[in-house]
């Protein structure tokens, strides 16, 4: 169809999927992408990737006109599994309860665990433009939306559990796991095992007294819960709690439970018709939820297993602080925090789901935002690859909405300098940027929001107290005192040169032209490798002047931020 002609990237070849599959499926009905989160701590970087994969097909899908919406599952009445670092050892009481029945970490504003971790996530997918519908699980099963489903599988435990079988007789088979996965990477992977996926080891238990449902005990609110009888035509339901409570009830009105992961996650497959939903490599191998899955939607529930990529880790370089709770890895919010969202948006969009990537906390977020704007520079030219092209518009705009950016995007490396030596005094840093291109200078710090401010934050919250940048009050007589003739000569001719290089540009010109002169060599000369050695031994010779550093920010950056008269001064008149 003429939709696969058109498909350049990773987004339009499953889109293109997707929509023929739907068609199959169910004709003239809105195409169902579906993601699941567990708020059971911080969501992060990894599990958004749960969300951005189906986000930019929808996304597709709808902009080719096709009726599509996006489901996000809170996973809401999962069970409460332990108390993470930072929060007090008294919450262990409520291990095992709905994760909507703990009460939220102190100093919360909101009414319980769960809604205290989706919140942030909320606030995040709405910056990164996410349009979806949101399904709690509290209120699907706490309202008797999925009675039906729960007595069907009730009726059906006996093939149920002859599916589970088939794999319980093979033994287990671990997950996959990524060729050397590093310590983010693990981190990643440990924690997102702590969701949905850490309940594809409980399948409701085997044998004849298999039950596909989990009671929460009507006592003391846990699902250390065994049903121990149930009877098909009443529905009476049996079940005895660890603390000793046991009561009898009729399934078909009781509402204090859930399916276990096994079977909850096919049934809602079935229920909502989803068509795409990716998995995590913990749900990918022979036994786990989404392979078993495939069987029990089609045998038991009469559904069809939806199209499911394995998405591969999400790392992180760098994170000089992490969250309060240890070993925690960062969430979308904190690295909002220190870039534009369309940025991280692209990050998502331009690897397939398989492909592992790293978010950028360290230094090389700097690196990340040159990419980003060659990558706008090439668009503009014309000469950016088909697929580039597509993953930029992806990131830049929805169906919907175009997210905001900033007007005038000065090199991220640039601001990060600018922020570092002024330590983000306005003025200052207003000064510094008009005179990076006189012809066109910034005359507002609007112009340069918000990457000015996300690299504000980087440098306050990610650049190491020792790689911070400070000028010093008082030239070095000492080191001054020690010069030879050539350095002196070579530092007149800085000097010199300043008031007729003031531009980012034209410093630097005049900071790698100048030891092309001093070697009696035309400013225009190709760097050869011993100039390269002489550029190197001026460069550190004005950084010890001027920060008593050997290195620190791009040269000619650090000079606009001092200014002529105070570089005069501290290189020695």
């Amino acid at each position: 169809m003429a939709e696969v002609a058109g498909a350049v990237d990773w987004v339009s070849r499953f889109a293109d999927e997707v929509i023929a599959e739907a068609q199959r499926r169910s004709p003239g009905k809105p195409v169902v992408c579906a993601s699941g989160l567990s708020p059971s701590g911080p969501i992060h970087l990894g599990n958004l990737r749960e969300v951005m994969t189906p986000h930019l097909v929808a996304d597709e899908i709808r902009r080719r006109g096709h009726e599509v919406v996006h489901l996000i599952s809170w996973d809401d009445y999962d069970r409460f599994r332990k108390v993470p670092a930072g929060v007090d050892a008294s919450w262990a009481e409520h291990i095992g309860k709905p994760l909507t029945a703990v009460p939220a970490p102190p100093g919360s504003r909101f009414p319980n665990w769960a809604e205290h971790f989706k919140a942030a996530m909320i606030d995040s997918l709405a910056e990164l433009g996410v349009d979806y519908r949101g399904i709690s699980q509290t209120e699907m099963y706490t309202s008797g939306a999925y009675r039906e489903q729960i007595l069907l599988a009730m009726r059906e435990r006996h093939r149920i559990d002859a599916i589970l079988d088939r794999y319980r007789t093979k033994g287990r088979t671990a997950a996959p796991k990524a060729a050397k996965l590093d310590a983010d990477e693990a981190a990643a992977a440990a924690q997102a095992a702590e969701g949905s996926g850490a309940a594809d080891e409980d399948d409701g238990g085997a044998g004849s007294g298999y039950y596909p449902y989990k009671p929460y005990c009507g006592s003391c609110g846990k699902d250390t819960t065994t049903v121990t009888a149930y009877d098909d035509e009443t529905t009476a339901m049996t079940y005895v709690c660890a603390d000793g409570f046991t009561e009898t009830v009729l399934l078909s009105e009781f509402d204090r439970g859930k399916l276990v992961w096994k079977v909850d996650w096919p049934m809602r497959w079935a229920y909502e018709g989803v068509h795409f939903e990716p998995s995590g490599v913990d749900h990918s191998s022979p036994g786990s939820s989404f392979v078993v899955g495939g069987q029990i939607v089609t045998e038991i529930f009469g559904g069809e297993q939806p199209i499911g990529p394995m998405y591969a880790f999400v790392g992180i370089t760098g994170m000089a602080k992490m969250s309060s709770s240890r070993g925690a890895v960062p969430t979308p919010a904190d690295a909002m925090a220190i870039m534009e969202a369309p940025l991280l948006r692209w990050m998502y969009a331009r690897r397939r789901p398989n492909q592992s990537f790293k978010v950028a906390f360290d230094a090389e977020i700097q690196r990340l935002y040159d990419e980003w704007d060659a990558l706008e520079g090439k668009i503009a030219a014309g000469t950016a690859a088909p697929a580039d092209v597509s993953a930029h518009d992806r990131a830049v705009r929805t169906a919907g909405v175009t997210l905001p950016r900033t007007p005038v995007p000065i090199a991220y490396r640039t601001l990060a300098s600018i922020v570092d030596i002024t330590t983000g005094h306005d003025e200052q840093t207003l000064r510094i940027l008009r005179d990076i291109d006189p012809q066109r200078p910034v005359t507002d710090l609007a112009q340069v929001r918000p990457r000015l401010d996300k690299a504000q934050t980087w440098v306050n919250t990610q650049l190491p107290a020792e790689a911070r940048t400070q000028v010093l009050a008082e030239p070095d007589k000492e080191l001054l005192a020690s010069l030879d003739d050539d350095q002196r000569e070579s530092l007149r001719l800085l000097a010199a040169g300043l008031d007729d290089h003031w531009s980012l540009e034209g410093l630097t010109t005049l900071v790698y032209g100048v030891p092309k002169v001093m070697a009696g060599l035309p400013p225009d000369t190709k760097p050869t490798n011993e100039l390269k050695v002489a550029q190197r031994s001026f460069f550190v010779l004005v950084y010890r002047l001027l920060i008593g550093k050997e290195t620190g920010p791009r040269l000619p950056t650090l000079l606009l931020a001092v200014g002529a008269d105070r570089i005069r001064t501290l290189i020695g008149g």
